[in-house]
């Protein structure tokens, strides 16, 4: 496999049950949900040993990422082939059509909490619908103590102490490591976060599992432990428009694990760069990306990994598009 020269690669979605989510992925995403039940995520790209994305299209359909950053490590990552065994990050669509648990991910700096192979959790969301009784929670009220915090637990009015946002499409959120945070009431979100697992549930609304007939296992001490009760960086971001032509480029986070921002353009643009790799995501409108000379179709839910020997490729929007690029810190 690695004498194979790369190409722009597309993974299908891998669907999750959430008892919390819907069936609102079925008109973002082309391949169809399983089932009738609620599917709460879609990991578009996952490099974890339990789901592993693979690749939908050229010579190298039906391969793993993992297999992939086995194999052709230097030509899939280039200047991060030294530092990531693995694909360093995890990219879903979240469909919470109910309230997603409260919930708070570690840090690095709590080594204690975080099982052998994985690592800290920062996560950001950018809004793609939202509904009139949609929520998100990101971050404490100021001044929130422990103390405070357990007795709204206690009193069922977390969110009382919550820092609440009324989302709206093309919103984008900040959620890093320690940040107490939850969402639902019908938001739909494509979420970037680094490649790890490590959730700790404070308040889970009163759920209970379908499958089970019991609640979910709550985490409230080890929450605890690693709540910044300092007062984070999450909530609301302003983004920063970055170029007009011959794109609108907005840059929306730039974080220890990664970089995002969203293109919206009619005319072509070029997208990816070389020596690294870069993610590709469409939420709106469609067109065709081009490289050496071979035009790939994009469509709205769509997502491509640009492997670092591929290069900067051109869009071509049809009439309109608007995506997600995604990079690994130290762009």
């Amino acid at each position: 496999m690695n004498q194979t020269r790369l190409y722009p690669l597309r993974f299908d979605p891998i669907y999750q049950y959430r008892l919390w989510g819907g069936r609102h992925l079925a008109s973002l995403l082309s391949t169809p949900l399983p089932g009738d039940g609620p599917i709460g995520e879609a990991w578009v790209l996952s490099d974890r040993s339990d789901h592993q994305s693979l690749v939908a299209n050229g010579p190298l359909k039906g391969q793993t990422i993992g297999r992939l950053m086995e194999q052709c490590r230097e030509q899939l990552m280039g200047k991060f082939a030294p530092r990531f065994r693995r694909f360093p990050l995890l990219l879903k669509f979240l469909d919470a059509h109910k309230m997603l648990s409260v919930q708070v991910h570690p840090s690095d700096a709590y080594p204690d909490l975080i099982p052998a192979g994985e690592t800290g959790k920062t996560e950001a969301w950018v809004v793609i619908e939202a509904e009139k009784k949609s929520h998100i929670y990101a971050g404490l009220k100021a001044g929130t103590t422990a103390d405070d915090l357990r007795h709204s637990i206690a009193g069922g009015a977390i969110a009382d102490c919550l820092v609440g946002i009324v989302p709206k499409p093309g919103d984008a959120v900040f959620i890093p490591a320690g940040t107490v945070h939850t969402l639902g009431g019908g938001v739909v979100v494509f979420e970037a976060q680094q490649n790890s697992d490590v959730t700790f549930r404070l308040y889970d609304w009163g759920h209970v599992d379908a499958k089970t007939g019991k609640p979910r296992p709550l985490q409230v001490n080890q929450a605890f432990a690693c709540i910044d009760f300092e007062g984070s960086a999450g909530g609301l971001v302003t983004s920063r428009v970055e170029a007009n032509m011959p794109v609108e480029r907005e840059r929306l986070f730039d974080c220890e694990p990664f970089q995002l921002w969203r293109l919206l353009g009619q005319a072509s643009f070029p997208v990816g760069t070389a020596g690294e790799p870069r993610v590709l995501v469409c939420i709106g409108g469609s067109g065709q990306l081009e490289h050496a000379k071979i035009p790939y179709a994009v469509g709205k839910g769509d997502v491509w990994l640009l492997p670092a020997e591929v290069g900067v490729c051109a869009f071509h929007p049809s009439p309109q598009a608007t995506l997600l690029e995604i990079a690994i810190h130290g762009s």
